[in-house]
């Protein structure tokens, strides 16, 4: 799971392997694959490194993808 801050301050915790879309319009919209949309404080940069970190964590990506190497 990872943490994000709603606009009114309160914290949310989404499952990154349900985000769907990440829109920065110019606030940052999160699109699930259910459909919800929360619109957050963080930038969609912000939100896209820690699914990558998530990801890492869980074992999704591989080695070469943690060296900055790219994937073939």
């Amino acid at each position: 799971m990872i943490a994000v801050t709603r606009l009114n301050g309160t914290e949310l915790w989404l499952n990154p392997l349900l985000i769907e879309s990440i829109e920065q319009t110019p606030d940052t919209v999160v699109t699930l694959t259910n459909a919800h949309k929360y619109v957050v404080r963080q930038s969609a940069a912000d939100i896209a490194a820690e699914v990558a970190a998530f990801l890492r964590s869980v074992g999704l990506v591989g080695s070469a993808a943690r060296r900055g190497e790219e994937m073939a």
